[in-house]
C-alpha cells in the first residue's frame, strides 16, 4: 500500500510502501478513489494551531503519532471487509464519514460523534486518506453518493459538511435575509451554493483575495467586499440592503472578528468556523447588550453529511471549482493551499 505520511512536522510528506491492511470485525477496507485537500490539513501538518497569546495546541498533546497519513475527505471503492460486516458489497463507491468518535459516550450514542472527547478521526488521529488505501471501522461511516464523480463528493465530507452544519446553526430565519461570509476558500464557495440549494436568500462575500472573489460572484456572491477596504464595514451595510443578521466566518482571525461584530445587527448570530488562529479581546457587556449570539461549529454529525449527500445528490447544489492533483503531488497541493493559491478545493486522485 503507498501513502504520504507526515514524518516530521513542517517537513515534506515522504511516501511510505506497507503492507494493505487486512480489515477484521466490522471494518472495511476501500481503495481511495479521491482525497480532497483541506485547510485544516496545513494545521495538523504544522503540528497543531495557533490558540492565540503564544499558545499553541500540539498535534502531538492531543494523541496524534508520527508518521502520521492525513486526508480526510475522502471517497472509495470497497474491495473486502471483515466478517462481522454484511451492509456493503465489493465495488460500492462510498464517501467516508470521517469524524469517528469512541462509540461508547453520550454524544457518540445521541450520533454527534464529532464533539466526542476521545476521537478517532480518519485523518487526524488515525490514518485517512492521502494513500491507496484506508480502512474504515464500520459500514455506518460510508455513504452511498450516487452517480456523483468521487473528486466531486469527496469534499463534501468536510468543507461542504462544515458549512451545511454553519448553516443550519443561522436557521431559517435568518437565512431568509442576505447574511455575510468571510472567506472565499473552498468553505466559503462550497456555502454560496448550498445557499441556493437551501433556498436561501444569498450572501456578501469577504475576501482579501481579488481571485477569489471573483470565484465568489461566479458562485452567485451578492457582492463581494475586499475587508482590507478602509470602508469595508459600509460596503457590506450598502451590499446588504438593510440589517445583517448573521455572519459566517471561515476565516477565525483577529481581523474577521472584528469585521464580524462591527457590522452584526443587534440580535446577530455570529458563526466562527475557521481556525487561522490568535485572539482578541471582548467587551462582555457588548455581548448581552447587542444580544449577540456566538457559535463555535466544528464540522457536523453523520445525520447531517447524509441529509447534505441526499441534497447533492438531488443536483439542486451547484459544483465549485476542482482542482484534480495525481496523490504524488500531494506536497506541492499543499504548498499550493498554504500560499493562497488554490481557488475551490484540490483532490487527489492515487
Amino acid at each position: 500500500m503507498k501513502s504520504f505520511r507526515i514524518e516530521t512536522y513542517g517537513g515534506p510528506l515522504r511516501e511510505f510502501d506497507t503492507n494493505t491492511p487486512k480489515p477484521t470485525g466490522t471494518e472495511v477496507l476501500l481503495k481511495v478513489r479521491a482525497a480532497g485537500v483541506c485547510h485544516t490539513d496545513l494545521h495538523i501538518w504544522d503540528g497543531g494551531y495557533d490558540m492565540g497569546g503564544g499558545k499553541m495546541l500540539k498535534m502531538a498533546d492531543r494523541g496524534q503519532t508520527l508518521p502520521h497519513t492525513m486526508g480526510h475527505e475522502t471517497v472509495g471503492e470497497v474491495v473486502s471487509f471483515g466478517p462481522e460486516c454484511k451492509e456493503v458489497k465489493a465495488g460500492d463507491v462510498r464517501l467516508i464519514y470521517p469524524w469517528i468518535g469512541c462509540g461508547k459516550c453520550a454524544v457518540c450514542r445521541a450520533d454527534t460523534e464529532q464533539l466526542c472527547p476521545n476521537p478517532r478521526y480518519l485523518g487526524v488521529f488515525s490514518h485517512g486518506g492521502y494513500a491507496d488505501h484506508i480502512v474504515v471501522p464500520h459500514p455506518r461511516y460510508l455513504i452511498d453518493i450516487g452517480s456523483m464523480t468521487a473528486e466531486q463528493a469527496a469534499p463534501y465530507a468536510c468543507s461542504g459538511l462544515t458549512a451545511f452544519s454553519a448553516l443550519k446553526k443561522i436557521g431559517k430565519e435568518r437565512l431568509a435575509e442576505p447574511i455575510l461570509i468571510i472567506g472565499a476558500g473552498g468553505l466559503g464557495l462550497m456555502c454560496l451554493s448550498l445557499l441556493k440549494a437551501m433556498g436561501a436568500k444569498g450572501a456578501v462575500v469577504a475576501d482579501l483575495d481579488s481571485a477569489k472573489r471573483e470565484a465568489a460572484m461566479k458562485a452567485g456572491a451578492l457582492a463581494t467586499v475586499d475587508p482590507a477596504s478602509p470602508d469595508a464595514a459600509s460596503q457590506i451595510s450598502k451590499a446588504i440592503g438593510g440589517p445583517l443578521w448573521a455572519v459566517v466566518d471561515f476565516v477565525g482571525a483577529p481581523a474577521s472578528w472584528t469585521l464580524a461584530l462591527g457590522t452584526l445587527s443587534k440580535g446577530g448570530y455570529y458563526v466562527v468556523v475557521g481556525l487561522y488562529g490568535g485572539e482578541m479581546m471582548l467587551s462582555l457587556p457588548a455581548i448581552p447588550l447587542r444580544a449577540l449570539s456566538v457559535f463555535g461549529s466544528f464540522v457536523g454529525s453523520r445525520p447531517e453529511l447524509i441529509e447534505l449527500i441526499d441534497l447533492a445528490k438531488s443536483g439542486k447544489i451547484p459544483s465549485i471549482p476542482i482542482t484534480k492533483r495525481p496523490l504524488s503531488e500531494v506536497n506541492d497541493a499543499l504548498i499550493d493551499l498554504k500560499k493562497g493559491k488554490q481557488v475551490g478545493r484540490a483532490v487527489l486522485v492515487p
